[in-house]
């Protein structure tokens, strides 16, 4: 299948909220600092953004709440580059659930398969659902700045979620794309960021953990 260039999407997007001369909101989706810096650069120059971090997959607590303060530091350092105080909200921790319910399941699915779709949709139904209930004109979520992330897949995910939410507009992205990676790069050395080695749930730190057992094996 064709893959969509959802960058250029987002950019047709952005040029239509110019020439209209309003600033609407977004609801935009973080699960870390890193992942944070280039799309919230990219979209406050269009939109009033609000952040939202419900990562209940975060295990163990202590990295999720290590991401998150990583992720508060970012935006209170970035206040002057962004050229306003970004509000994040937050949604209460709860792994243990979140993990049986939507993790488990699938435990034996590979990174990057049926178990990884299952946790975006999760998290993005959430956070889409608190985009409408408060009025938000559009959300979004970071996760396509990632290398390790099937954009193709979250944008569908999106799609699909903006028809139970219909409110509020999904921001199709495609944010590492046209240089997006590069600048996330840079400003993850600039800001001296926190950058995790996995993804965040159990199954994923299970994956990484074995992962450098092979390599030390082999050194």
């Amino acid at each position: 299948m064709t893959k969509i260039d959802y960058q250029k999407w987002a950019e047709d997007t952005v040029q239509n909220i110019v020439a209209s001369g309003q600033k609407p909101t977004i609801l935009m989706h973080v699960c870390c600092g890193p992942c944070t810096t280039s799309p919230l650069v990219f979209l406050s120059q269009y939109f009033k953004v609000t952040l939202i971090f419900n990562n209940s997959n975060i295990y163990p607590a202590a990295e999720h709440d290590r991401r998150l303060l990583e992720l508060q530091r970012f935006v209170d350092d970035a206040t002057n580059l962004i050229g306003e105080k970004i509000h994040v909200i937050t949604v209460p921790y709860d792994n243990e659930t979140y993990t049986k319910k939507y993790l488990t399941p699938y435990k034996d699915e590979p990174e990057g398969g049926k178990r990884c779709w299952q946790c975006f949709y999760a998290r993005m139904d959430q956070a889409y659902a608190i985009a409408q209930e408060n009025n938000f004109d559009y959300f979004v979520t970071v996760m396509t700045i990632s290398r390790h992330k099937n954009s193709q897949i979250l944008n569908q995910i999106g799609e699909e979620l903006s028809k139970k939410y219909p409110a509020t507009k999904y921001f199709f992205s495609d944010f590492k794309k046209h240089g997006g990676q590069e600048k996330r790069d840079e400003m993850v050395k600039e800001f001296n960021l926190y950058a995790q080695d996995y993804c965040g749930c159990i199954y994923s730190l299970e994956a990484r953990d074995e992962r450098l057992k092979r390599q030390k094996i082999k050194e």
